[in-house]
């Protein structure tokens, strides 16, 4: 028979063994509930770290998780759902655009978010930087908003009892050296997926030297444990692995990606932006199995309605004036030359110091502060061209962020090279 009591389980993992489904039951209700103390769940989350879980148990793991608290049901809206999430990047706005294009195809997205911790960005804090914006859509209300064809899409804080053990879970990793584990990843992200209700789920896993992930090995094992997740739940998944050793478009921080995003709504922005948005959408609209091309409805407007009804929706003013920084500063190049390199994770930690990102869950941010970046990988310059301004409202954050960008860029006397394949990988189930 299982034992079901926090040393039995702890002990069973840490020498190599397979939980049952009783015991993760008994272990994620427990530390829900308080009977399972944090030491324990720390010493157990070390022991799937070293151990890993099979297929089935981290299936079940997230079966657990999304038990603990409230499952939204999103059945019979008039149109078809689909999400999407990103494990995070730097300058990766992707979403802001990329929910009204979805919209707009005929699909309902709801896109539960959060804010940034560190160096890549959070989609709530960008959001938030638009005048009215409002993060916390009741449960009816988003199901409102999903069914308007006007509107479609919904942009979102998770909430609270929404698989509240993994939001338990996510505070231990962090603080215990945990946070690398792959089943505990892939069950943290989907659990609160599946949860949320959508049908069909578009992943996009970055990779390089901005994302969490570094290798594409790694990110391959992460997107394909999160596809079976998904598949072994009812939901249609995908994963796309991207590019991220590059930040993505020109601007990195809230309020600067905001208004990069409107330009690419409006027909304009960067071409990286531009490409991920239509490919992601692309996926998204056949995930959802509808037949149209989401490059027409971003060309004839029809996207930038759904983000204006969207935003209005939210409480927003889309045409309010947005935040800008008090302060600006900006790094120049020191020869001529090809830009072949410009360190994603430089520009991210660079952008966090300036304040537009934080350190601990809560502490606040600062809507206009960021990184524009004048050039990119491939771009012919010169000396004394302005490569990247930097903005804050505390000067004083200058100095650091400038000793993060000391190696951020090379400039070498060579070619442009073609441009970086940005779709690295996809993987079904």
């Amino acid at each position: 028979m299982t034992a079901l009591d926090a040393v039995s389980i702890i002990t069973t993992k840490r020498d190599g063994g397979e939980l049952s489904d009783a015991q993760i039951d008994w272990v994620v209700d427990g530390f829900t509930r308080g009977t399972v103390a944090d030491e324990q769940m720390s010493a157990l989350a070390m022991a799937i770290l070293w151990r890993g879980m099979t297929r089935r148990e981290t299936a079940r793991w997230t079966a657990a998780m999304i038990a603990s608290g409230r499952r939204m049901d999103l059945a019979g809206l008039p149109r078809p759902t689909v999400d999407k999430h990103s494990t995070g990047g730097v300058g990766d706005k992707i979403t802001l655009p990329l929910a009204p294009l979805v919209a707009a195809c005929g699909a309902a997205v709801p896109q539960l978010s959060g804010r940034g911790l560190g160096h890549t960005g959070g989609t709530l804090d960008k959001l938030e930087s638009i005048p009215g914006w409002q993060a916390d859509v009741p449960a009816s209300r988003m199901r409102d908003l999903l069914a308007d064809p006007a509107v479609g899409a919904v942009i979102c804080a998770a909430g609270a009892d929404l698989a509240p053990a993994d939001r338990r879970l996510y505070a231990l990793r962090d603080v215990t050296g945990t946070v690398e584990s792959i089943p505990l990843i892939a069950s943290s992200i989907m659990s609160k997926k599946i949860a949320e209700g959508t049908a069909a789920l578009l992943l996009d896993v970055k990779v390089g030297s901005g994302a969490f992930l570094k290798t594409l090995d790694g990110a391959r094992e992460l997107a394909t444990a999160m596809v079976e997740l998904g598949a072994d739940a009812g939901v249609r998944t995908v994963a796309l692995l991207t590019a991220m050793d590059t930040p993505l478009g020109r601007t990195a921080g809230n309020a600067l990606e905001v208004a990069e995003s409107v330009e690419v709504l409006a027909g304009g922005g960067p071409e990286d932006v531009v490409e991920l948005t239509i490919a992601l959408a692309r996926e998204m609209v056949a995930l959802a199995g509808l037949d149209t091309d989401p490059a027409d409805a971003l060309a004839d407007g029809r996207a930038m309605d759904h983000w204006r009804a969207m935003i209005s929706a939210q409480g927003g003013d889309p045409d309010a004036p947005l935040p800008t920084a008090k302060h600006t500063e900006t790094v120049r190049a020191d020869s001529d030359g090809t830009l072949t390199r410009l360190d994603a994770l430089s520009v991210g930690i660079a952008a966090w110091r300036l304040g537009a990102g934080r350190a601990r869950q809560g502490d606040p941010v600062q809507s206009g502060a960021g990184i524009e970046m004048h050039a990119k990988p491939g771009d012919a310059v010169s000396t004394g061209q302005p490569l990247l301004t930097l903005h804050t409202d505390t000067p004083e954050a200058f100095t650091g962020a400038m000793a993060a960008l000391r190696d951020a860029v090379t400039i070498e006397a060579t070619a442009a090279p073609g441009p970086a394949a940005l779709i690295l990988d996809r993987i079904v189930s």
